[in-house]
């Protein structure tokens, strides 16, 4: 695959527990960091690597996500309503496929933070997506070294790019950061309801069917009022 998905997939459902008190009366993605929110981050991002839809899932203050992107042109913002029942991120993706189409598209957590290197990163997945090897290809930081992330990893990877997922006391060197390009193959025989999207990612990989790409550049993890701090000083060293 080289030419970039128009399509992508916004989780924006959360109830963002972690990011309090800031999120008692906003949802995170709405949480400001570096004078925008975060979701703004994401979506001009995608604007800039051609997206032409971006489909967002809605639940917690699901009304005031909708109110501040109603006037968003690029991308072009569907809305996915999980206000009545949450369905996690496997779900959530799940009930949105008919709005995605049947191409591969990108997925973005919408409180996701990063700063490319030489090559603006969604571009660079693109590139080396190949849907005849893989279902789903993710975005993988390392897990030393990221802004705001002090846990033990999710997935170690071999030289040909296949992952594996940290096995429950082990420590591996690459955390997912919230971006990837998914097949709608990878969501074939998924369960009804909620579910997360870790059981698809897990059925891939025994299939060798789930691949990592290196992130070029600096991830950022902002998933506590502390991060927020973090991120923003990372974001001036890199306008320097």
């Amino acid at each position: 695959m080289n030419a970039n998905p128009k399509t992508a997939m916004v989780l924006a459902a959360g109830l963002g527990e972690r990011m309090r008190p800031l999120t008692e009366k906003m949802p995170k993605p709405l949480v400001e960091v570096a004078g925008k929110p975060l979701i703004e981050h994401v979506l001009d991002k995608l604007a800039d690597a051609g997206v032409e839809t971006a489909v967002v899932n809605v639940h917690y203050l699901a009304d005031m996500i909708e109110k501040k992107l109603a006037a968003r042109k690029k991308p072009r913002i569907v809305f996915s309503d999980e206000r009545r029942l949450i369905l996690n991120t496997g779900g959530g993706i799940a009930k949105a496929l008919p709005l995605l189409g049947n191409a591969p598209f990108y997925l973005v957590n919408s409180d996701t933070m990063w700063i490319d290197g030489v090559r603006d990163n969604l571009t660079r997945l693109a590139e080396n997506f190949d849907p005849a090897r893989m279902d789903a290809l993710l975005l993988l930081a390392p897990s030393a070294g990221s802004t705001g992330y002090s846990g033990r990893g999710d997935f170690a990877m071999t030289s040909d790019g296949r992952l594996h997922s940290r096995a429950e006391r082990e420590v591996v060197p690459f955390v997912y950061a919230g971006v990837a390009i998914l097949s709608p193959v990878l969501f074939k025989g998924a369960p009804d309801g909620a579910f997360s999207l870790t059981r698809l990612f897990d059925r891939a990989a025994e299939a060798d069917r789930l691949h990592g790409l290196r992130l070029d550049g600096l991830w950022m993890h902002v998933g506590t009022p502390d991060a927020i701090g973090l991120a923003e000083q990372a974001i001036l060293a890199s306008a320097v």
